[in-house]
């Protein structure tokens, strides 16, 4: 079957990574335990607590929506409330499954600057209602990298959990590019979750080049307590375990994770880099992670689809995400500033505004 050529709209259009593809090869043959009692769940669980640098518990879920849905479940009954961003996945991408897999927990959302939560935000959105009849918060979900493509330092990230604790509230990161993230702070990576007050992480694997599956990890132990249960129920438990847990193994022993996204953090740099020279593009928020949001006019938008690209519309009408992934090669960067160039020729000068 023929492949389509590199694009842009996603970094989960990309394919398996070799060091994922490799592990997963190597897992296919023979029988192993099935539910998780196999050696590779176990050495990839093993590689997430070196990496963290401090016992905690994982699992193993298919994807994002399931691994984010159910860690806040975890923290929440359904009286209770989450705080998070008012473009957090969770909240604009999820179908309500945050609210469904916790019986109706409320989602409250927090004002933004640059895709980050203020801390300030908190306990004002906490104090505003401390009745009965309203929704009692109990967790705030932050993400990492933001949907905007910005990063938490680790102090933002104290600053917030120190807030959340003053309330009583636990903190789930929503880690879907955590390895952008992690590639772009070039810090341990416990400095900017556990030892900042980060309670549960799922770590995104499919983004970074694992074939599907996420980790769920939680650093507070006590929270995972029958979280298994929840993991069976909603149909994330899976018998062959090992292969959801293989591409971690191969991805982890030996830094690909970190290597994939430092590449795919370079390529978005790249694109980046090469768009500051035309005056027709404004670049909406600052490139941090592996992503360049611009706000280009419908006419451009529509002749770059014209020449075959594809992104999203992120953003209101004009506000597009262009989404570098792990494989994502510098002469398609290239290709796609070089039809930059042609398609705003003409445009006359962005807005600053």
């Amino acid at each position: 079957m023929e492949t389509s050529s590199q694009q842009f709209a996603s970094d989960n259009y990309a394919g398996i990574c070799p060091e994922a593809w490799a592990a997963l090869e190597s897992a296919r043959h023979g029988h192993a335990p099935a539910y998780g009692d196999d050696p590779w769940t176990a050495r990839a669980s093993d590689l997430l607590r070196e990496i963290f640098e401090t016992d905690c518990e994982v699992f193993f879920t298919f994807n994002g929506t399931a691994a984010n849905s159910l860690a806040l479940a975890s923290l929440c009954q359904s009286y209770h409330s989450i705080l998070c961003s008012q473009v957090a996945h969770v909240e604009t991408d999820e179908c309500g499954a945050p609210e469904f897999f916790s019986n109706g927990t409320k989602i409250l959302l927090l004002p933004t600057d640059g895709g980050k939560i203020r801390a300030g935000s908190i306990g004002e959105t906490v104090s505003r209602r401390q009745d009965l009849h309203f929704p009692k918060p109990r967790a705030i979900s932050l993400t990492q990298a933001t949907e905007t493509g910005t990063i938490y330092q680790p102090a933002e990230l104290g600053t917030i959990a120190e807030a959340a604790r003053r309330y009583g509230l636990s903190v789930h990161m929503d880690g879907a590019r955590f390895a952008n993230a992690a590639a772009s702070l070039g810090r341990a990576p416990r400095e900017f979750t556990w030892e900042a007050g980060v309670d549960v992480l799922c770590f995104g694997g499919t983004k970074m080049g694992l074939p599907v599956g996420e980790a769920v990890v939680f650093f507070r132990k006590a929270l995972a307590a029958e979280f298994a249960y929840r993991c069976k129920q909603a149909g994330q438990l899976a018998s062959k375990m090992r292969f959801l847990a293989a591409p971690w193994v191969g991805m982890l022993e030996n830094g690909a994770w970190l290597r994939h996204a430092a590449h795919a953090n370079a390529m978005a740099e790249r694109l980046f880099q090469g768009l500051s020279t035309l005056p027709a593009i404004r670049v909406v928020y600052p490139r941090q992670a592996n992503s360049v949001f611009l706000d280009l006019s419908p006419d451009v938008a529509t002749a770059l689809r014209g020449l075959g690209w594809r992104f999203y519309n992120f953003i209101g009408d004009s506000g597009c995400r262009f989404m570098c992934a792990w494989d994502t090669e510098p002469a398609t960067v290239d290709r796609l500033l070089a039809d930059f160039h042609r398609v705003t020729a003409a445009a006359p000068p962005a807005s600053s505004h």
